[in-house]
């Protein structure tokens, strides 16, 4: 394995990047300098809010590229780079279909924010871990001035158990992920990880032989893909770990920074 070629890291957030309480080490921010001063471009790639990533990585913002809500936007330094967006006709459909899953919660992730109706306030509270931009609204199908970037299902019993049986009927035409254990996505089928990297990796002349990648649930499975150096955490979900060319220690034991390290370390050698 020899890293000391390699161009781009892109790193999936939660379960990856992010340890259980939802947070970026302090070491991360070191290597991160030592990775921008040796010309390694930096993508954080996750199913968050644009607005929520970056205020995890506020010290580096402005040196990064952001792929958010699962590659239905990329941003670099407040600029849109691209866009996938459901219609409205698919959104209105989508939301007949939502209504038949019993205790679930549904949210419209659009460009501007998040729109929740009213699931009580134990929900805000663990809804605004992933949004930092929202609205509660009477109805989801009011919502107008907006672009509808993705749809996200919360299901405390289980994503993978009580929401993808009633929604995988949708796959010929859409990307239906489950994105962590409660939490299930409906999007546009080019609004994935892999796609939005692949168009970051053109536009900077980075190969998928200069490109490491971390990820740990399904919506990195097409990330997975763009990358010869493509790490599965510890945590990882099985799909995960049988999709990747390799393996590094967990999100808790700061799986990302243990194989930064190792590239620094490589590049520094040559």
């Amino acid at each position: 394995m020899d890293l000391s070629h390699i161009k781009m890291v892109a790193t999936d957030m939660d379960g990856t990047l992010l340890n259980t309480k939802g947070e970026v080490s302090r070491h991360f921010f070191e290597l991160f300098e030592e990775l921008n001063d040796l010309g390694v471009t930096f993508v954080a790639a996750s199913g968050r809010q644009y607005y929520s990533i970056i205020d995890k990585l506020k010290p580096i913002k402005d040196d990064i590229y952001v792929i958010a809500e699962n590659g239905a936007l990329t941003m670099h330094q407040d600029r849109e780079l691209q866009t996938t967006e459901i219609d409205r006709e698919t959104y209105l459909e989508l939301l007949d279909i939502t209504k038949t899953l019993q205790g679930s919660q549904v949210i419209l992730c659009g460009r501007k924010k998040g729109y929740i109706e009213d699931y009580g306030q134990d929900f805000v509270d663990m809804f605004t871990e992933y949004y930092g931009r929202y609205e509660i609204v009477q109805n989801l199908s009011q919502v107008v001035d907006d672009q509808y970037l993705k749809i996200a299902i919360c299901n405390q019993k289980g994503s993978e158990q009580y929401l993808y049986p009633a929604l995988k009927h949708l796959e010929s035409r859409l990307k239906v992920k489950v994105s962590g254990e409660i939490w299930l996505d409906l999007s546009h089928n080019l609004a994935n990880k892999g796609h939005a990297l692949q168009q970051l990796q053109e536009k900077n002349n980075i190969l998928p032989e200069e490109t490491m990648v971390f990820g740990d649930y399904n919506n990195d499975l097409e990330m997975m893909t763009r990358a010869k150096y493509s790490f599965a955490m510890e945590n990882a979900h099985p799909n995960v770990k049988a999709i990747a060319n390799y393996s590094t220690k967990s999100n808790n034991d700061n799986g990302v920074e243990h194989m930064l390290i190792k590239m620094i370390e490589a590049k520094k050698a040559r």
